[in-house]
């Protein structure tokens, strides 16, 4: 019995969760923000209600790592290092070279390099944790799990852009989705809340937290889904754009004299969605709260969910049908009134919620009204415990 650790490393951030395996038990978990910056935030959480805060300068991913593991020690959530047997990686991008998990080695580093491109805002971040990882534990196998890999299910007719072909076949300009471990977990806790096999439903599941994004699940596999080449595209989010006509960012360029295009794809990036609409806030809390005085928070509000029914429709169209839809991460788990406001929207070919069994946040839950023709399910996402698994299945 050993124990794995999935770690999920943004550019300023690391998060993690120990598991004792192959139980499956959480034993801790916690974060660093800030890395890199001064005063950074540390917070481990263990045993029965347990925590560990302190604000500290950490310099870089590897002074987070050592800091994380000397914590682990000095807390007692473990005695040694070698109690740690296998650390996951959440890798966002794998390109058309990973279609399933896989064991880090020299090779797949250099490809996670090359795919770096793919991924800026994400992947360098995901690099340094791997590297930062391997060279406190050399030993200990290293697996990286993609947020693409679930997507490469998807037919061409739905990866392909209407694009000269050979963008395609000289630079792999395609469709390749995300937040595919996520997608992974949810539907078979979906198929398991259900009673029936995953491979006999058709889903439409909504993961829609600061990033978003929504997928079409047909009989356990990626028919579709709303990101694209990289994560900006799709619904709106809580500081991106989505989908957005591409003269149109010419036309905004010439209007506001912006001469680099990067430029313009960090304003997609960072200024956009809820907190460029509404020039509240990126949180949907917020924008909750001060709706009924504020029209540009009302409209972010709506934006969101006009855009993500627009979405749902278009994947019940595909699928010719759906068996449930799905919500999951953060505003989809704790957003009472966006979730009954949906389903409304959705009532036209059979979803309807009970307003008392919505009523709850974080909590795994069938929320259908007892009429409804279509199962509406709350399912809180856990990506890294899918992480841990494949460290397991792959060992």
């Amino acid at each position: 019995m050993g124990k794995s650790i999935a770690i999920n490393a943004g550019s300023s951030t690391l998060k993690f969760k120990l598991f004792e395996m192959p139980s499956e038990k959480l034993i801790s978990s916690g974060a660093i923000d800030r890395i890199g910056l001064s005063n950074s935030d540390v917070e481990i959480k263990y045993g029965d209600g347990e925590k560990f805060q302190k604000t500290m300068d950490v310099n870089n991913h590897e002074e987070a790592i050592k800091l994380v593991l000397d914590k682990l020690l000095s807390l007692s959530i473990i005695e040694n290092y070698d109690e740690i047997t296998g650390v996951g990686h959440r890798v966002v991008a794998g390109g058309e070279y990973f279609t399933d998990s896989v064991i880090i080695d020299d090779d797949v580093l250099s490809k996670l390099e090359e795919l770096s491109e793919l991924a800026p805002l994400h992947e360098p971040a995901n690099i340094l944790g791997i590297k930062a990882f391997k060279k406190v534990l050399p030993d200990v196998i290293s697996v990286a799990v993609f947020d693409t890999s679930f997507h490469t299910s998807m037919p061409e007719e739905n990866y392909m852009y209407a694009l000269p072909y050979k963008y395609y076949t000289e630079h792999k300009a395609r469709k390749y989705g995300a937040h595919g471990t996520s997608y992974r977990y949810v539907s078979g806790r979906a198929a398991a809340m259900m009673g029936k096999p995953l491979e006999d439903l058709k889903l439409v599941i909504m993961h829609l937290g600061a990033g978003a994004s929504i997928c079409a699940v047909d009989h356990g596999k990626s028919l579709d889904t709303s990101m694209g080449f990289t994560p900006l595209t799709g619904i709106m989010m809580a500081t991106r754009s989505g989908d957005v006509d591409p003269s149109l960012l010419a036309y905004i360029m010439e209007k506001e004299g912006i001469t680099d295009i990067n430029e313009m794809i960090n304003i997609l990036n960072k200024q956009s969605g809820l907190v460029g609409v509404s020039e509240v806030s990126a949180d949907m809390r917020d924008l909750e709260a001060v709706k009924a005085d504020n029209h540009q928070a009302e409209l972010a509000r709506n934006m969101y969910m006009n855009r993500i029914v627009k979405y749902v429709g278009q994947y019940v169209a595909e699928m010719n049908g759906v068996d449930g839809i799905v919500f999951t991460a953060g505003v989809g788990e704790n957003d009472i009134g966006i979730r009954e406001e949906i389903a409304e929207k959705l009532s036209y070919f059979g979803v309807k919620v009970d307003s008392e069994k919505n009523h709850i946040r974080a909590v795994e839950r069938d929320i259908s009204a007892d009429d409804a023709k279509i199962k509406t399910l709350l399912i809180p996402t856990n990506e890294e415990l899918m992480i841990v698994k494949d460290i397991e299945r792959l060992k």
